[in-house]
This record gives structure tokens, C-alpha cells and sequence, in this order.
């Protein structure tokens, strides 16, 4: 049985526009800022979150 969302992919951000452009929302700056942050420091999210 497969469950959705699992935890694995809720810590990271992937390279899919709709995840990028999430975030980007979430934290109040650019999708540039966050494709940066993500090159950088890797896709952990809390890693990005700190970054930008």
C-alpha cells in the first residue's frame, strides 16, 4: 500500500516549478532566490528556509 506525501519528499524541494514557486511564496522572496538557495546548500527544505 503506497501513502501520498510521504516524509521523505515533505523535507526536501524538489525541481518541479509548482515546488519552487511554493516555497518561493511561502518565504516572501523570488523563485531565483530559492533555485540559488537550493544549488548552494542542497534540497533539504529547512536548509533552503534558512538560506533565503
Amino acid at each position: 500500500m503506497s501513502t501520498r506525501g510521504s516524509k521523505v519528499e515533505r523535507n526536501s524541494v524538489s525541481d518541479q516549478p509548482h515546488e519552487i514557486k511554493y516555497e518561493a511564496h511561502k518565504e516572501g522572496t523570488s523563485k531565483q532566490a530559492v533555485k540559488d538557495a537550493k544549488k548552494e546548500v542542497g534540497n533539504q527544505r529547512r536548509n533552503i528556509e534558512k538560506k533565503v
